[in-house]
This record gives structure tokens, C-alpha cells and sequence, in this order.
């Protein structure tokens, strides 16, 4: 059972990751000390609030990011968290991990440079591929997200491979995710999208950052 204080700290948390302003809500978190904020973070990640459980994937990259400044070993134990939530040992399924991982390595050049082949390792057949449906969706939007910040200007071709592989997915949450990922990489990649992903009415939830949003698949090739 949680200490008292332990529950306050996560109540607070969940107050905060509630704020609509993203500005006012990271002010909050960092108020309160890194080593506490740890906890809390993680297991929002099991929230049943898709908002909830987006906003602490967000919040632990910060969290890990100023880790990092100060001790990179910090910052390199949150990973290996991450890391061992998705391994079929640990018990657990993994909820908002890869995300997790995506915002930090978008955040610190240096733990992406040591962990993005894991990362990407996640949708790769010959890698760690996960096989869980949420776990991949959870995967596209985490690798989408740090190829925002992307510079290999000659990616490797499976790492292409592994993303369009999802553009065929019955799950339009998974295809759009997809699209995502591959026009954050380039703007180049849109002649690989094809037409019937252009053409993709399926209305999917979408996180800006902050907020969830309902959104059209092929409105994402706009964005």
C-alpha cells in the first residue's frame, strides 16, 4: 500500500496533467522534486483516460530531459524502465513506454544517439517487435515522434519498411499513426503514401502535443 504521502503526491499529479494549458501544467510538475515526480508519472501510464495517459508520456520526456542535465545516469535508468515495461519478464504489457521513449530521445540528442535502434527495434520484424495491438499503435506514435527531430539523411530502408508495413494495418488508428511517422521522418516520403491512404476518411483519436482530437487519416498528410 501506498504511503500517505505517496497518495497526495499522486493525486496532485493527476491534478495537474488535468490543467488544459500545457505551459501552466509543466510549471506545476517541475515544482515538485524529480525523484518524486517518477512514480506518479509511471503509473499514469496505465490510466484509462487516453489524455491522461498521452499528457504523462509527454511530462516523463521533460522529466527525464532535466534528468539528464544534471546526471545522465538518471536520465539512462528511466530508459531502461521504459525498456524492461515492454519486456514479456516483467509481468506488465508496457502502457505508454514507447511513447515515453519517444518524447525523451526528441528531447536529448545524446540518449538518442544510445537508444533509437531500440526504439525503432519495436516495429521491427527482426527486432523486438511487439506483438500487442495497443503496444504497436503505442510504438508508431512514440517513433513518430522523435522522427520530428530526425537527421539521417539516408535512413536505414527497413526502418521505412517497418512503418509502411503498418499502412496496411485493418486498424485505421495504427495507419494513421503510421502516416504520421513516415511524413515526420521526411515530407520527401509522401510518394510513398498510397492512394488509399491519401484518400482515408477514418476519423482516428490524434494528440497535438497536449490535447486529443478526433481527425481525419487523409487530413493528416496536410498537417
Amino acid at each position: 500500500m501506498a504511503a500517505p504521502h505517496g497518495r497526495k503526491i499522486k493525486k496532485q499529479v493527476k491534478q495537474i496533467l488535468c490543467i488544459d494549458n500545457k505551459a501552466k501544467a509543466f510549471d506545476q510538475l517541475r515544482q515538485i522534486p524529480e525523484k518524486v515526480l517518477i512514480a506518479p508519472l509511471f503509473s499514469y501510464f496505465y490510466s484509462m483516460e487516453d489524455l491522461i495517459r498521452f499528457r504523462s508520456s509527454v511530462a516523463m520526456g521533460d522529466l527525464t530531459h532535466r534528468l539528464a542535465k544534471n546526471k545522465i545516469e538518471d536520465a539512462r535508468i528511466i530508459l531502461r524502465r521504459l525498456m524492461w515495461n515492454l519486456n514479456d519478464e516483467s509481468g506488465g504489457i508496457g502502457w505508454g513506454s514507447v511513447e515515453a521513449m519517444g518524447e525523451i530521445l526528441a528531447l536529448n540528442k545524446t540518449l538518442a544517439k544510445e537508444f533509437e535502434s531500440i526504439l525503432f527495434s519495436y516495429i521491427n520484424s527482426k527486432g523486438n517487435f511487439l506483438e500487442h495491438e495497443m503496444l504497436q499503435r503505442g510504438s508508431l506514435w512514440g517513433i513518430g515522434t522523435y522522427l520530428k527531430i530526425y537527421t539521417d539523411k539516408n535512413p536505414d530502408p527497413s526502418l521505412i519498411k517497418s512503418i509502411m508495413f503498418f499502412l496496411d494495418s485493418k486498424d485505421p488508428v495504427k495507419r494513421g499513426y503510421a502516416l504520421r511517422a513516415l511524413l515526420n521522418m521526411d515530407n520527401k516520403n509522401i510518394y510513398l503514401i498510397p492512394e488509399t491512404i491519401k484518400s482515408d476518411k477514418n476519423i482516428i483519436p490524434f494528440f497535438d502535443g497536449w490535447d486529443m482530437e478526433q481527425i481525419e487519416i487523409a487530413s493528416l498528410m496536410h498537417i
